[in-house]
């Protein structure tokens, strides 16, 4: 729908019934903006409320429907547009706000809450999707918040157990974007990935808070995948899973200033698993810090791999562990299924990689483990220094890693 300019003006006749004289004519002047569902308009830029388009904000009623509906008439505006969420608690169910779009630019700015419905029926791999979108962004005010509801489905996920399993929806699927901005937004509880950026352009991704129990399975804070020039920043993430994962197929990823825990760490991977998977290289991770996570930064890669990949170019640094399991870990025999067959190293090979000024505390005796299948190329760590409180202090185990020690080192390097 396209929106035209403000200074426009018709006539049309407003017929009302007058208390002395009956039904009479009124001309009335009124601009067309007046006439479209939008709830502002100026300067060219053009604001379409959802509650215009039928959604009530109570948080039982459905609202998916009116969301939808406020989406396409924003998408096929033209201009700078802004579909408004405003205060209130929104129930949906699978959500899908796809382009192209008409508009130059589109932002979805969150006021609200988004409460997920729970009837897993209803869902696919998802609950809210942006895809084939160009100049998005998705900003959160007021405390906005993206609420999965996941733990009236975390008794159904079965994928930490079972290899083939039925992958419960993610809250937010980012598929087939280019140059979006993501900042300002509170997600807790999902059912599974909190954040999924899939075949995405230029992503940034600015003071997301994600929240999850410890124990919550599979909710991953922020998954990337097949995605290039992805930017994540000043950010916290409390989950039961990765509070970061590089997925196959990615390149150019920047992250800095991350507070991760509890959680799982910081992962590339797990790769390797499947066919005809992407190389995943340019890899940039800084000043992130770790509170009680089972890893810290962990490269992982499954053995048997269908095809043949490469990890590649990747700099870890300036990195504090805070009572961490595993600060520092590459694991090329990844498996975390019970019957796990060991018949060929990982297809996956390793390369030019860096850790970098890494400090703190690990909660295990081995603060470094290296575990590569064909040995790793240019494995480096400079200025390691982490401690373990037990007794004996700290150490490293190395299989086929080949590295390369500069500065200090604590624990020693590997013989």
């Amino acid at each position: 729908m396209e929106v035209w300019p403000p200074l426009l003006v018709v006539i049309f006749t407003l017929y009302v019934v007058s208390p002395c004289c009956g039904l009479e004519a009124v001309a009335k002047n009124v601009t067309v903006a007046q006439l479209l569902p939008i709830s502002s308009y100026h300067g060219g830029l053009a604001t379409y409320n959802a509650k215009n388009f039928g959604a009530e904000g109570n948080g039982t009623n459905d609202d998916t429907k009116a969301l939808m509906a406020a989406w396409k008439a924003a998408c096929g505006a033209y201009g700078t547009v802004t579909l408004l969420i405003p205060p209130g608690t929104y129930y949906i169910g699978p959500t899908k706000f796809h382009g192209p779009c008409k508009a130059s630019a589109i932002t979805f700015l969150l006021q609200g809450t988004l409460k997920a419905a729970t009837d897993l029926r209803r869902f696919g791999n998802d609950w809210i999707e942006f895809g084939w979108v160009k100049d998005l962004t998705v900003a959160g005010q007021n405390n906005a918040i993206i609420n999965g509801q996941g733990a009236a489905s975390w008794p159904f996920n079965k994928c930490p157990f079972q290899k083939d399993c039925k992958v419960l929806p993610t809250s937010v699927l980012f598929v087939n974007n280019q140059n979006t901005v993501v900042r300002d937004i509170t997600s807790v509880n999902s059912k599974f990935f909190h954040i999924a950026l899939l075949q995405s352009k230029n992503m940034k991704l600015i003071n997301i808070q994600i929240n999850a129990p410890e124990n919550s399975p599979n909710t991953d804070g922020i998954h990337i995948e097949r995605s290039t020039g992805v930017v994540i920043s000043d950010t916290h993430i409390s989950t039961g899973d990765d509070c970061i994962s590089i997925g196959q197929g990615s390149d150019n990823i920047d992250i800095a200033r991350v507070h991760c825990g509890p959680g799982h760490g910081m992962s590339v991977g797990s790769l390797g698993r499947y066919v005809d998977e992407g190389d995943v290289t340019r890899v940039h991770v800084r000043s992130m810090t770790f509170v009680g996570t089972m890893n810290g930064v962990r490269i992982k890669t499954w053995e048997n791999s269908p095809t043949k990949s490469l990890a590649a170019h990747m700099l870890f640094e300036n990195m504090i562990m805070k009572d961490v399991q595993n600060p520092i870990i590459i694991d090329q025999k990844y498996c975390p299924y019970y019957d796990c067959e060991h018949k060929h190293v990982s297809g996956v090979t390793l390369k030019d990689i860096t850790f970098k000024n890494i400090k703190g505390t690990s909660s295990t005796p081995v603060a470094v483990r290296l575990r590569c299948g064909v040995p790793c190329q240019g494995v480096v760590l400079q200025d390691v220094d982490l401690k373990y409180m037990g007794e004996g202090g700290s150490s490293s185990k190395c299989e086929n890693a080949m590295a390369t020690y500069v500065g200090y080192q604590h624990p020693e390097p590997c013989a």
